[in-house]
């Protein structure tokens, strides 16, 4: 049997919020560290964000945890259509996706579209590279795919 991400440790749970000052607070309080700075993704100029194989304006604010092995990301998207905009709308707040760090991006999306697992959305972030793969009828949770530019 072949692993098509080529790793199994997963780098990053990512939550929907509606909120993301009151959650990001939430969670410091929670575990008694300090609120990460809250940070926008960059516009479409930069990012060149795709979603359902379209241009999309789509942005969010994001918020970033360090837990040990793992980061905890806290998303709240804008108006614009874009898969974490579908699913607040569609589910509310709650965990949309898991991360890997990958190498070879595009090579494993292609892998993954031709296992019926399409690309949903993708974009560029400074130092990388990120597909959201539409993973929920099999594994039941979207997988993001990272990819960063070698330091």
């Amino acid at each position: 049997m072949k692993n098509i991400l080529g790793t199994n440790v997963i780098a990053q749970v990512a939550i929907i919020v509606e909120d993301i000052e009151k959650t990001s607070q939430a969670y410091a309080d929670f575990f008694g560290v300090e609120k990460p700075k809250v940070v926008w993704t960059d516009g479409y100029d930069k990012a060149q964000t795709e979603y359902k194989g379209e241009p999309s304006q789509a942005r969010a604010q994001l918020a970033f945890f360090d837990m040990g092995s793992l980061q905890l990301e806290l998303i709240q998207p804008d108006e614009f259509p874009s898969t974490w905009r579908d699913f607040l709308e569609e589910h509310g707040e709650g965990v949309q996706h898991l991360a890997f760090v990958v190498d070879g991006l595009k090579e494993k999306v292609s892998e993954m579209e031709n296992t019926e697992m399409p690309l949903i959305q993708k974009g560029e972030y400074p130092g990388g590279r990120y597909a959201y793969m539409d993973t929920v009828k099999d594994l039941k949770v979207v997988l993001e795919l990272l990819e960063n530019d070698e330091s």
